[in-house]
């Protein structure tokens, strides 16, 4: 594989980029995936504006039957990615990547690892290779990196990593862990895109009700993909929900809404809406959040919460970033490295405490939530400056991508 360590010569005078945005989407059933295109865009967008350039973009990653994307035409859909047609080289992928002028690859958040299973590393190796080939700058947005279980996949992963302009991690686990994979010279830490997603925040201010948001996540009520705790939890999930119900909901001072994240006709083991449907069933006195019909819509929803807890990570940084106080419950090293990079100490880890502990923490939260509160409005300044960090990297991109002459090495 070539290594691609500056950017081949621009010489358009209209100063108009073409982005294309790898592993994105704006019709996900996960509308943690949309939140991270969402916010791409706003910040590319504004890095642009900065860099007195005008930006198109051109997203490639799975499709859902929701669509929340721009309607000024400034994005379109690129194919479907086929390893078949690639290998084969009949793919109209390479055609696609060859019309960017740089590809942001945001690996959906999390999907850089190969705990998901090789077909879904493949796709996420594969793809990169593509734009590489094609010599077209490659920037790993900020995202979790790893782990790679296997030496084999470890070392593929390492070697095109190195061949990147730039690597972000989105927390200190990530970054930490691109040094022990041997990938030093072109990384920076950030902080996940999804703090800056635009919402409308329709939170009124104190009620003499207190309102409880609830995230059930479809993919742990059910044990994860294969059903047989595939998260390797030690805490009852299940048990967990309704235990924190059994609080919650006996009390008329409460108003405890249930709202899904992740919304899937075709994998219903993910769908957060078939477990959420179960406990309506079961605590008639909760409320139903509306089904939403983008990542903004939910998080203008959350922002009316007082109090939210959550397993899906991109609903407790909608919580986190609208200001209200929460409490994640992580299935994975992702939620631990995220929350500690804001100073956020608050996290019910699924993996090391046990169910009664953990409702305990959740509890104690809900308790303290006004204190929390005051944590959660330092963790965003924090944020913002990581993520004024990454946007001034993408302006500095663009500008010298506009350049006529051949533009300088990444530093």
């Amino acid at each position: 594989m070539q290594n691609n360590n500056t950017f081949s010569e621009h010489t358009s005078q209209t100063k108009k980029l073409t982005v294309g945005l790898l592993w994105h989407s704006l019709s996900s059933d996960n509308l943690g995936v949309g939140a991270l295109t969402e916010s791409q865009i706003a910040i590319c967008t504004s890095a642009a504006a900065k860099a007195g350039v005008t930006l198109s973009f051109i997203i490639f990653g799975t499709q859902g039957r929701l669509n929340y994307g721009p309607t000024n035409g400034s994005v379109k859909m690129g194919s479907r990615i086929s390893i078949k047609q690639i290998v084969t080289g009949r793919s109209p992928f390479f055609k696609e990547i060859a019309e960017c002028d740089l590809v942001l690859d945001i690996g959906e958040g999390d999907s850089f690892t190969d705990i998901y299973g090789i077909s879904r590393y493949l796709f996420l190796i594969v793809s990169k290779i593509v734009v590489l080939a094609k010599l077209k700058p490659l920037i790993l947005s900020p995202q979790t990196i790893g782990p790679f279980n296997n030496w084999f996949t470890r070392r593929i992963a390492a070697s095109i990593m190195r061949r990147c302009h730039m690597v972000f991690a989105r927390d200190g686990l990530s970054a930490k862990y691109l040094t022990e994979c041997g990938v030093t010279k072109n990384v920076r830490e950030a902080i996940d895109v999804a703090f800056r997603l635009p919402y409308q925040n329709i939170n009124q201010g104190p009620t003499s009700t207190i309102r409880i948001g609830v995230n059930v996540s479809g993919l742990l009520y059910s044990g994860g993909y294969s059903g047989n705790n595939q998260f390797d939890l030690s805490v009852d999930y299940p048990t967990l929900i309704r235990s924190l119900l059994d609080r919650w909901t006996n009390d008329k001072n409460f108003e405890v809404w249930l709202f899904a994240h992740v919304v899937s006709d075709t994998f219903p083991r993910d769908d957060d809406r078939i477990a959420i449907k179960k406990l309506i069933s079961e605590y008639p006195t909760a409320h139903l959040a509306p089904e939403f019909n983008s990542p903004s819509e939910a998080k203008s929803f959350i922002s009316s919460m007082d109090f939210v807890t959550g397993a899906r990570m991109h609903a407790c940084i909608a919580a986190f970033s609208a200001g209200v106080p929460v409490a994640p419950f992580a299935y994975s090293r992702k939620f631990n490295g995220l929350f500690t990079s804001v100073d956020y100490s608050v996290i019910a880890d699924g993996k090391s405490l046990n169910t009664h502990d953990a409702i305990e923490l959740i509890s104690d939260a809900f308790i303290n939530r006004d204190s929390l509160k005051r944590n959660v409005c330092t963790g965003n300044k924090i944020a913002e400056s990581k993520l004024a960090d990454y946007e001034a990297t993408l302006k500095s991109l663009f500008e010298k991508l506009t350049r006529t002459r051949t533009p300088a090495v990444i530093k």
